[in-house]
């Protein structure tokens, strides 16, 4: 009876009997073969490795930072931002030769290529947070955006400086190596400037205190970063992070520096190229004319100056830039209205003049780009409540109605 029990056993999968294989082994709900077992065994060691090599490409993938020409990077700025073109070509060639230093090949010259830190200088709304997080996007590497009026020197109340470093971690996952090839840009950085040019009696915690503890994250040195942020204490595990190719990208109104640079230009107008000198002068955009030199006037140590060796500068914008901003740019502000429209099934136009008065009040807020966006919500805002439920399918944002709906800030009376 044992014997004919053990042959009525079949295989669960290839359905053979005891007989017809070498070996079948019972479990609680059924049987497998040797065959059978030998096939899955090869099965999962296939499987185990297109797993593996899977692995492997994402983790060299996401190590591995391709970075585009200069010229195709500035193709790309270009996109999404009008005009500036002497700051997307220095930005464009300074991050492409940041990432060919990184991916350099290790050879016997002894020539080591250093890291060349950018600051940008331009009036608010300009473009500089919109360009440098247009290139994280672009060459696909952690990007985090840093307010520098949060921090304080160590120990005293506020956030401290390798708070930056946690925030770029958290942006990468928590990928140690990953971030260290990563972007910070620091917004704000000429509100940390030295409150006079001779150093005063009591502490700048601040301002001079936060330029001296950024001088270790930007030359590149191993910061121990709390993981979670916040302020260290002994007990904490800390993360070790290599800032020596980590680029950062420092930008800054510094509003009141071009008195600071006509003052410089005049006094080097001596003798009788005065007049000459004074004519060739731009005095509608002294940012052009900036020099380092001019930074340190502002209130930024010679250290830290010396740590950002690329100076750039980007020019206001004028009534004819805002003009393509609002219709050309990929993510123009126009085309995203338009598409909230579209969303709803509504067909939305703007007129030619309407935009010029949108414009118009945009040069009258001095707000740059972003005064934009705050005038059009407040055109589009009446139509925005009560068109998505009307059985309108065509709508046209005219002068008249711009200058009806728009609420002014200053409360002045409204035309009509």
């Amino acid at each position: 009876m044992p014997n004919r029990k053990n042959s009525d056993k079949t295989c669960s999968f290839c359905g053979r009997s005891n007989a017809e294989v070498n070996l079948l082994l019972s479990g609680a709900y059924g049987n497998i073969c040797d065959d059978c077992i030998r096939q899955a065994y090869d099965m999962l060691q296939s499987a185990m490795k297109e797993q593996s090599s899977a692995s492997q490409g994402k983790k060299k993938s996401q190590t591995d930072v391709s970075v585009p020409f200069p010229s195709q990077i500035k193709a790309h700025l270009d996109k999404y931002i009008i005009g500036q073109d002497e700051a997307k070509i220095c930005m464009s060639v300074a991050v492409y030769n940041h990432y060919k230093r990184i991916g350099q090949p290790q050879d016997n010259d002894d020539v080591e290529i250093e890291k060349s830190n950018i600051v940008m200088v331009g009036p608010t709304g300009t473009g500089k947070t919109l360009m440098a997080r247009t290139i994280a996007r672009l060459v696909n590497v952690p990007f985090t955006i840093v307010d520098a009026t949060v921090f304080t020197e160590a120990g005293y109340v506020g956030e401290d400086i390798e708070s930056i470093l946690s925030r770029l971690l958290q942006a990468a996952d928590y990928d140690v190596e990953q971030a260290e090839k990563g972007i910070v840009f620091i917004d704000e950085i000429d509100k940390i400037a030295r409150k006079q040019d001779n150093p005063s009696i009591t502490r700048d915690v601040g301002g001079e205190g936060v330029q001296q503890g950024l001088l270790k994250l930007l030359e590149g040195s191993v910061v121990n970063v709390p993981p979670k942020g916040g302020r260290k204490h002994p007990d904490q595990s800390y993360i070790q992070v290599d800032t020596k190719n980590i680029l950062f990208i420092c930008g800054g109104a510094f509003d009141g520096i071009e008195r600071k640079i006509a003052q410089r230009l005049n006094t080097r107008i001596v003798g009788f190229n005065a007049v000459i000198n004074t004519q060739d002068v731009d005095k509608s955009n002294f940012m052009k004319y900036i020099l380092p030199q001019d930074l340190k006037s502002f209130g930024l140590i010679p250290e830290i100056i010396g740590r950002l060796p690329i100076l750039t500068h980007l020019n206001p914008l004028g009534k004819e830039a805002l003009r393509r901003i609002l219709v050309e740019p990929q993510n123009a502000i126009v085309k995203q209205y338009e598409k909230l429209m579209a969303m709803d099934g509504i067909k939305m136009t703007f007129d030619d003049d309407a935009l010029d008065f949108i414009v118009e009040k945009a040069m009258e807020y001095k707000l740059g780009a972003r005064g934009l966006r705050s005038i059009v919500e407040g055109i589009m805002r009446d139509a925005m409540f009560s068109l998505p439920e009307s059985k309108r399918r065509t709508f046209k944002v005219t002068r008249e109605y711009a200058q009806q709906h728009f609420k002014d800030t200053a409360s002045e009376p409204v035309e009509k």
